[in-house]
């Protein structure tokens, strides 16, 4: 999904550079991502595109849990609404869709599609027939096009949030729960020194959290 933003508070750094971030509105993780950027977004002169990927595309070929691919088949509604509404209205709505969709699967644990989507058009004011998209395959090719576009900034083993800084991209970060304040600040500034040396590719453990939902959209 892509949006912009440009934050014009004070105490911003000038010349920040511009993050894309690749996320799946089905996926716990890149939710806690995209808390985290919007932490450092009330602190910090950033220009984000939130960009469209898909957990069912990305494993589409892979060799999954039953229950698991049943599950990501039918969170592809997500993705295709969210390309639907930005096909019709632009970038701007993006970002709004995201926080809202993410509020109720996430923050709500709402896990019923068909009572999640219409309610979220309803809370945004937009159009009740996007939701015939969800069910068509429709907008798959752009779904697509954007998921591809993240893979071919960070390669293809990874997953989601992708993120891309500097021009450089990365899978992650994987984070739980999101930072705030001066810890999400210090690991802004982690990722973007990282992102300037060519030669850094990894760094991992394993976790040892789940996914802790203590913010609101």
């Amino acid at each position: 999904m892509w949006t912009r933003r440009r934050n014009t508070r004070r105490n911003t750094r000038p010349n920040a550079p511009p993050w894309s971030s690749g996320l799946d509105p089905n996926c716990p993780w890149a939710w806690m991502t995209s808390r985290w950027v919007g932490e450092v977004a009330e602190h910090r002169d950033l220009d984000v595109t939130w960009k469209v990927m898909s957990l069912f595309v990305l494993n589409e070929d892979q060799d999954i849990p039953d229950e698991y691919r049943e599950r990501i088949h039918k969170g592809q509604l997500y993705p295709r609404i969210v390309t639907a509404a930005r096909l019709r209205l632009g970038q701007d709505i993006v970002k709004p869709l995201y926080d809202a969709l993410g509020e109720h699967i996430h923050h709500r644990q709402e896990q019923d599609p068909d009572q999640v989507v219409p309610a979220v058009l309803a809370e945004l004011g937009l159009d009740a027939d996007l939701l015939e998209y969800a069910w068509t395959d429709e907008v798959d090719a752009a779904v697509r096009v954007s998921h591809q576009d993240g893979i071919d900034r960070v390669g293809q083993d990874v997953g989601t949030p992708v993120i891309a800084v500097a021009g450089t991209a990365f899978f992650g970060p994987v984070i739980s729960p999101a930072p705030k304040g001066q810890e999400a600040l210090d690991l802004w500034d982690g990722v973007v020194a990282v992102a300037k040396y060519p030669g850094f590719f990894e760094l991992k453990r394993s976790r040892t959290v789940g996914p802790i939902f203590d913010t609101t959209a």
